[in-house]
């Protein structure tokens, strides 16, 4: 299997202007956690939709790496709650 990708959906409401320097997770509340394999050919870039189905365009990718921790779940226990089910699922396969 190709490099996973760990990918936040974030609340889409409109931040006010905000110059904390800090990234667009610190700034937007997670929704959802979903996986999405590498863009081919690449293994720095997340495809174009999750495992679900869904377009990554809009998302983040997690700095947090599934192939860094091995033993660990695929996706950031600080979000084990917000994980996408039928990503799990394929992920489980």
């Amino acid at each position: 299997m190709s490099e996973i990708f760990v990918m936040y959906e974030l609340d889409q409401r409109p931040a006010a202007r905000s110059f904390t320097g800090r990234s667009p997770v610190e700034e937007r509340p997670v929704l959802r956690v979903h996986a999405a394999n590498a863009a081919p050919g690449s293994s720095t870039t997340p495809g174009p939709r999750t495992l679900c189905g869904h377009d990554t365009f809009a998302m983040e990718a997690a700095t947090w790496k599934p192939s860094e921790h091995p033993g660990s779940s695929w996706y950031t226990p600080k979000y084990a709650q917000l994980v996408c089910a039928q990503c799990a699922t394929v992920m489980e396969a």
